[in-house]
Order: structure tokens, then C-alpha cells, then sequence
């Protein structure tokens, strides 16, 4: 299931290597929501850690992602985890809070339903 958010880079970490075999890169978007901003942190991850080096902090980004969650046991007790898991980076076009794909203020009047009073005469 893939996701789109646009919103501001508030930090940026550095690439850390987990294993021989598996490394993630973490960014935190600052996303308005009303009178609240958010603050939630993606995961880059192996080939794709190198998508936020031509980003820097403060660029309004839209960040393309999965959602993804798992449950793990410890001492006996289930707990679950959500991962963010990013997969495309782009610099933002729409002015800063705009939802992503959202029209632009230059988009073209709706189109009318009638074109002229002649033709708003009922059929029958």
C-alpha cells in the first residue's frame, strides 16, 4: 500500500549500516495539520539511503512511502512497531501545507454545463 505526504525536511540522519548486508537512512518531515504540526520519521533503506543527498534541511519535499507494521514478542507480551518506509523522494511543487496533488490556483474554470439559454430548455 503506498502513500504520498508533502511536507518540510525538519532533520536528516546519517546513514547507519545495521548489518553486512542491510543499512537505512532516517528523515524527519514536518507536515502542518490544522492548528498542529506533525513530526514523523521515514526509513530509507539499502540502495535507496542516497535519495536525500540532494536534499538539505528546510526543503519542501513530497515523500512517497509504505506503511508497514509488525508484532514482536517481549517477556511475554506482545507489542507492535510501524515503520515509514520511504521509497521516493521529489521536491515539492505546491506551496508549503498544500496537499500533494492538489490543483494549482491556476487551473481552468469548471466547465459550464450549458452553453448558452437555448439549451436550457427541457426536452419535454
Amino acid at each position: 500500500m503506498s502513500f504520498e505526504i508533502q511536507g518540510k525536511l525538519y532533520e536528516v540522519f546519517e546513514e547507519q549500516q545495521v548489518s553486512d548486508k542491510f543499512k537505512k537512512r532516517e528523515f524527519v518531515l514536518e507536515i502542518p495539520d490544522g492548528s498542529y504540526t506533525q513530526y514523523c520519521k521515514f526509513q530509507l533503506t539499502q540502495d535507496k539511503c542516497n535519495l536525500l543527498d540532494q536534499y538539505k534541511t528546510g526543503d519542501e519535499v513530497k515523500v512517497t512511502f509504505n506503511l508497514s507494521g509488525k508484532p514482536f514478542v517481549k517477556n511475554g507480551t506482545t507489542m507492535y512497531f510501524t515503520n515509514l518506509q520511504a521509497w521516493r523522494l521529489e521536491g515539492a511543487s505546491n506551496s508549503y501545507g498544500a496537499p500533494a496533488g492538489a490543483p494549482s490556483q491556476a487551473s481552468a474554470p469548471a466547465p459550464s454545463f450549458y452553453s448558452s439559454d437555448a439549451d436550457n430548455d427541457l426536452p419535454f
